[in-house]
This record gives structure tokens, C-alpha cells and sequence, in this order.
């Protein structure tokens, strides 16, 4: 089967600036089909939320599972299924139906998948036992279960029990789903599917993805385990690594503070087996807002393996940017040729510009919502002998923010203009000394719900 399925999965999605956050990788790999015949059910999801564009894709999904199996093994010239292998279809609503057994006809297989209708509510519990009673008894076969469905159980009994034995009697367990409008409930999909869920849950919010995600599953079944792994991965240089758990299986280290190597020497040659590695993150460069936590990821293996990893994204939250100074306009200056000399008047410009700038920023903290704060900057100059000189006050509004939440507002860019003829620092220098300044700050809200009482004498 080669690599059955790899993901790239965060432990949050949202992060406070410099804040920490845990990345897993994953990867499952199984035998080859052809020395290890596999017993397939795909459960199908025709619930109502299931009519339209996601029914008819995935019909197409499924129909191109079963053919890349026939082909694996050999059989697509006599429609078949061969060396020993067979699919099973299983449908489910309200209540769930075996649509066929398991069995080795391509076009009775896909009759089953074009005779599906989408109506009626959603038993996952009542889908798990129809598939766990065509995989019983054991036939020898391996055993897998393709669980496709597009939101949450809605009527039936709970099906983590039921999937939970499945599992424990030597059933894989992969789950598909597609984020449909009803929602999708991750938990427990991760409950159902094989362990680690990372490496046997997919979701998708897109049905046009439903053909590529049943085919990809299909091409890693066919496909040997995998020897020599070798995954090399390297973060976004916004963030950097913490520390490394030990992998499940294999060994892992970093090769720089932001990218790391995991090595496998085999996986999935005698059975399904996955391996997981986890390692911390932390938020170190200066990027807000929503930022792709890779910068890039590769795998190789002797076989040739192709496996993909998504490239997750996270929120990053520095609070909110205030800037109350605009940046200088500049003056474009063009030059002609090899000219020795140029001489270009600038016009008027505005003595706030002239001298040494000291640009200060600042972080007002827990500035609760719809409240306006008023902050002062205050800047003195320190002389040799500790005496503080004044150089100047700027004050600026802060608008309010419209945050569900207290949160800190970053005010940047701050300047005050340090002419050189001020100079306290005693150094015999003309100009460029080191100065020695201090800068105090006073916040405080302008808006607040005080009110005078009425006074009765």
C-alpha cells in the first residue's frame, strides 16, 4: 500500500504574540495489495445534506477509488478486481444499507455508487455495523473501512463503541469528510479512524476535492510499505523551534532553529502501522495576523513514495497597531547619464524633520473594547552627572478597538527630533556623541462611565 495518508496538523489555530504552539506530523503506510489482499468497504454518506454538486462528486470520487484498485491488481482489462482483493459499498442515512457485498465486478460496484439518492437524516452507528458485518468473519484479507460523511450524527445510536471494536479485531479505520453546511464534528471523526486520527482523518470544505482525495487514498493502498523515510522540514522564519518530542517511530532532529529531519527506516511493510512526530513552536519574527506556519516540507523514501503535507495556518495576535505619525512624503530625484554634480531643490520641509530622531514604541496593555485612551510620551536627556534635561512631550488618542476582549494595542513610531546643539553628554566629540536619554509614558482612558450624583441637601 506504500504511504497511505501524511498530515501536518497544529494544536491551536490562534496564538498571542511569542506565544507557543504544537505542530504534529504524521504518516501511515501499509503492504502492498498484491502480496497482501485487502477487503475494502466504502460507507457512503447519502444523507440530505448531501444532495446536488457533493452527491455527484462523491460518486466520482468513489468510482475512481474502485478503478485504481482494479488496476493495482491487475484486472482492469476483465473488470475485475484481482489477486484476491474486493470491495464492498455501504450507504447510510437514516438507517444504512449494504449496497453489494464483497465482491470483484467494477460495474457492479459503480452501479451501486450511481444508484445513490441523497434524502433523510444521518446514522453513523447503524453505517459502522453494516460495514463491520460485511468484514465478518475474517476472510484472511486485510480489512479496511473507508468512512465518508459530510457532518454529524444526527439519529441512531453512538457509533465510538461500534468503531472502537471494529478497530480492536484488526479493521483500519479512515475517515473522509466533507465540511458540509450542517457542520463537521473533527472529535469524532478522530475517535472513529485509526490512531494517531492525524494520519487517518481528512477533511475537505470543497466537494471538487472529493475525486483527488479518494484517489490519492486509492493510489497509497495499491502501493508498498516505505523504507529509508526521510522528511526534512522547514518552518516560516517567523517562528521558531522549541524542542522535539521523541517520534513514535524513528529518530528526529533539528538542523537549525527553525527546520528539523525525521528519518524512518521502514514503515508498513508487515501491516498497517502510522508514526507521529510532535514538536513546540514559538512565535519569534515580527508577522501578524493569518501566517503560514511552513516554509517548506519534503519527503523521500527508496520506494518513490509521493506524499504531500499541508501547510497549515495560524493566527498570530500582537493586539492592535496604532501609528500616530505618518511617514515623511519623499521627493523623487532622478539623474541623467554620467553626471558629476546634481543640484535639486527640495522646496520647504518642516523643521520636525531636522536633527537626531529617537523613534520610541510601546505596548499599552489590556486596553479593554469601545474605550479611547489618551497617552503621553515624555523624553529627557541624561548629562554625565545624572541631571535630567527636557526634550520633549508628544501626545496622541488612541482610537478604541472593537475586540470582543480587553487586549494590548501596540503604538508605534513614536519621534522626537534631538538637535545636536542640545547635546548634555560632555564628550568632546562635534556631533554623533553617545546621549544617554529616558522616556516615561502616562496612559489613561478617555471615555469611562463616571457620572456626577445628584446631591440633596
Amino acid at each position: 500500500m506504500g504511504i497511505t495518508s501524511s498530515n501536518k496538523v497544529l494544536s491551536t489555530n490562534r496564538i498571542e504574540c511569542g506565544g507557543t504552539f504544537q505542530v504534529t506530523l504524521s504518516l501511515t503506510a501499509a503492504p502492498d495489495i498484491i502480496a497482501n489482499p485487502t477487503d475494502i468497504v466504502l460507507v457512503l454518506d447519502r444523507s440530505g445534506s448531501m444532495a446536488g454538486s457533493a452527491l455527484a462528486s462523491l460518486k466520482l470520487g468513489a468510482k475512481t477509488f474502485i478503478d485504481i484498485i482494479a488496476d493495482a491488481t491487475g484486472g482492469t482489462q476483465m473488470g475485475q478486481i484481482g489477486f484476491g482483493s474486493r470491495i464492498g459499498i455501504v450507504s447510510f442515512a437514516s438507517t444504512a444499507t449494504k449496497d453489494t457485498g464483497l465482491i470483484t465486478s467494477v460495474a457492479d460496484l459503480k452501479s451501486a455508487v450511481d444508484a445513490l439518492n441523497a434524502a433523510g437524516s444521518t446514522n453513523h452507528a447503524d453505517a459502522f455495523t453494516k460495514a463491520v458485518e460485511l468484514l465478518t468473519p475474517p476472510s484472511g484479507n486485510d480489512r479496511v473501512i473507508v468512512m465518508f460523511t459530510d457532518g454529524e450524527t444526527t439519529v441512531g445510536g453512538n457509533p465510538s463503541p461500534i468503531a472502537a471494536a471494529a478497530r480492536a479485531s484488526g479493521i483500519v479505520i479512515y475517515a473522509i469528510c466533507l465540511a458540509g453546511e450542517d457542520g463537521v464534528d473533527v472529535a469524532a471523526l478522530e475517535d472513529w479512524a485509526s490512531k494517531p486520527p492525524s494520519a487517518f482523518v481528512a477533511i475537505t470544505p470543497d466537494d471538487a476535492e472529493l475525486e483527488e482525495l479518494f484517489a490519492e487514498l486509492a493510489r497509497n493502498i495499491t502501493k508498498p510499505g516505505a523504507t529509508d523515510i526521510r522528511i526534512d522540514d522547514v518552518l516560516n522564519d517567523c517562528f521558531e523551534i522549541v524542542s522535539l518530542s521523541a517520534p513514535t517511530k524513528g529518530t528526529a532532529s533539528m538542523t537549525g532553529p527553525r527546520s528539523l529531519r525525521w528519518e524512518i527506516d521502514e514503515l508498513g511493510m508487515h501491516a498497517s502501522e502510522g508514526a507521529s512526530l510532535t514538536f513546540t513552536v514559538r512565535h519569534s519574527g515580527t508577522c501578524t495576523g493569518e501566517v503560514e506556519v511552513n516554509d517548506s516540507i519534503t519527503y523521500s523514501d527508496h520506494e518513490g513514495n509521493h506524499v504531500t503535507f499541508p501547510s497549515p495556518e495560524i493566527t498570530v495576535d500582537c493586539g492592535t497597531d496604532v501609528l500616530p505619525e505618518a511617514c515623511p512624503e519623499p521627493v523623487d530625484i532622478t539623474t541623467h547619464g554620467c553626471e558629476d554634480a546634481i543640484e535639486f531643490d527640495a522646496g520647504e520641509i518642516s523643521m520636525q524633520s531636522l536633527g537626531r530622531v529617537l523613534q520610541l514604541s510601546v505596548t499599552v496593555k489590556n486596553v479593554c473594547p469601545h474605550r479611547r485612551v489618551a497617552l503621553a510620551a515624555i523624553v529627557t536627556e541624561v548629562d554625565e552627572h545624572g541631571l535630567e534635561f527636557k526634550r520633549g512631550l508628544k501626545t496622541v488618542t488612541l482610537p478604541a478597538h472593537n475586540h470582543p476582549t480587553c487586549r494590548d494595542v501596540r503604538v508605534r513610531c513614536i519621534k522626537f527630533v534631538l538637535p545636536e546643539d542640545l547635546d548634555v553628554s560632555g564628550s568632546d566629540g562635534a556631533i554623533c556623541n553617545e546621549r544617554k536619554f529616558k522616556a516615561r509614558f502616562i496612559a489613561h482612558y478617555i471615555d469611562n462611565d463616571f457620572a456626577c450624583c445628584d446631591i440633596v441637601l
